[in-house]
């Protein structure tokens, strides 16, 4: 949390902020800065906990879930991913624990890819992306009706890389996440 009295380094000072609502996930604030020049403003600022995703490949295929998004009111294809809501947990082992509870798949080691802002404009959730390639079989653990309901997928890599380049793949999280794997690998 930003102390109120900091300067960002191109001279922005936070006053202050009010909470607005605090949700199950989010909390929604209403911060007060103050410019450079020394005017006042607002801004609506979600709070999230962060997040974790992971590219798991396994038998040079990626493990996608099917997941529906209430915000959409569709269902998106996405890499395992889920919030960092257990206190004082490394992202490396929540990044191992939900691709165990989503996929049924206990990566052997993560490999930190990339971090990413998903929406500076209003909120400040960070998503940090790992790669795994090699697992052993657990029960999964769906947490939530939507998990509950999702289905996984493996698709061929250049095929997901395929998707994520003609659209087909839009969210984010998988869009950046793939591209960094084919990176990573060389693809």
């Amino acid at each position: 949390m930003t102390e109120p009295g900091s300067v960002s380094p191109s001279g922005f000072t936070f006053i202050g902020e009010d909470t607005l609502h605090q949700g199950f996930v989010i909390s929604l604030a209403r911060g007060e800065f103050e410019t450079p020049d020394g005017e006042r403003i607002t801004r609506d600022i979600v709070h999230h906990p962060g997040a974790v995703a992971v590219v798991a490949i396994e038998d040079d295929a990626i493990v996608l879930v099917r997941q529906y998004r209430a915000a959409l009111h569709t269902e998106l294809l996405e890499i395992p991913a889920g919030r960092r809501d257990v206190d004082g947990e490394p992202p490396e082992a929540t990044a191992v624990r939900e691709l165990e509870e989503e996929v049924g798949l206990r990566p052997h080691a993560v490999e930190y890819l990339t971090g990413f802002h998903n929406s500076v404009g209003f909120c400040d959730e960070f998503v940090s992306v790992y790669l795994a390639t090699s697992f052993e079989p657990v029960p999964v653990a769906h947490d939530g009706p939507e998990e509950a309901h999702m289905t996984v997928e493996r698709w061929p890599f250049e095929e997901a890389l395929a998707a994520v380049m003609d659209g087909r793949i839009t969210d984010g999280k998988t869009v950046i996440g793939v591209l960094a794997a084919a990176r990573r690998l060389g693809r």
